[in-house]
């Protein structure tokens, strides 16, 4: 029997229930945060890691051209110029090297240089975090001591972590290399191994490879 003036009893939740549904919904937004912030981060350390290896390739592939194209031409007059200095700092290799190369890719005719250019790699202290070094490229003229005055340098990265190179005479191989010293037609080594390693997300991005220099078999 109904009284009268009062509502019917009416079905509903609990103040119990309602913060049980809050909690769960609650533990639910907190998974589906933890994974996208996953999944943003791991997409983040794939784009970083990528980009530390094509800058890495750059970088090998630019020495290795320029040393393909070092200068020694038996017949015509030119400027036979190869000097690597093994260093080391932090117990970590950071080699110097400075050549004369013909590689048509940094030719600057255009510009007033003559097919000849004094390249020249060296790392530093870097702007980066420690452990990290700078390593510049230097390019000046080989022909004229004009050019040098036109020396540009060019920082290529910031986290290096070693640069190695080794030099094949033919017979050994050898942590250094000075043309200067050598007689002609032994000025330039018969190949050169590269080792570098620049930082990146996770583990080094670690490269290597060993270019031979045609010229010095010209020399022969």
């Amino acid at each position: 029997m109904k009284h009268p003036g009062r509502y019917p009893y009416a079905a509903g939740f609990t103040l119990l229930e309602l913060m049980v549904a809050v909690a769960i919904l609650g533990l639910i937004m907190v998974t589906l945060a933890g994974s996208f912030h996953a999944i943003a981060a791991g997409k983040t350390q794939a784009e970083n890691r990528l980009a530390a290896e094509q800058q890495a390739r750059s970088i090998l592939w630019q020495i290795s051209n320029e040393i393909r194209g070092a200068v020694a031409t038996p017949n015509l007059p030119s400027h036979v110029l190869m000097i690597g200095r093994g260093q080391m700092q932090n117990n970590v290799p950071l080699d110097s090297l400075t050549m004369s190369t013909l590689d048509p890719g940094h030719r600057r005719s255009i510009e007033g240089f003559g097919p000849e250019d004094i390249v020249a790699y060296s790392a530093s202290a870097g702007l980066g975090r420690r452990g990290q070094f700078s390593l510049a490229r230097s390019q000046a003229s080989g022909l004229s001591l004009s050019g040098l005055a036109r020396n540009s340098s060019v920082v290529l990265t910031n986290s290096l972590l070693s640069l190695h190179f080794r030099y094949f005479d033919g017979n050994i191989w050898t942590e250094s290399w000075n043309s200067q010293a050598l007689p002609p037609g032994r000025q330039l080594p018969q190949a050169v191994s590269i080792d570098l390693a620049v930082a990146s997300t996770g583990s080094p991005v670690r490269l290597s490879t060993v270019v031979t220099l045609p010229m010095a078999f010209a020399q022969w």
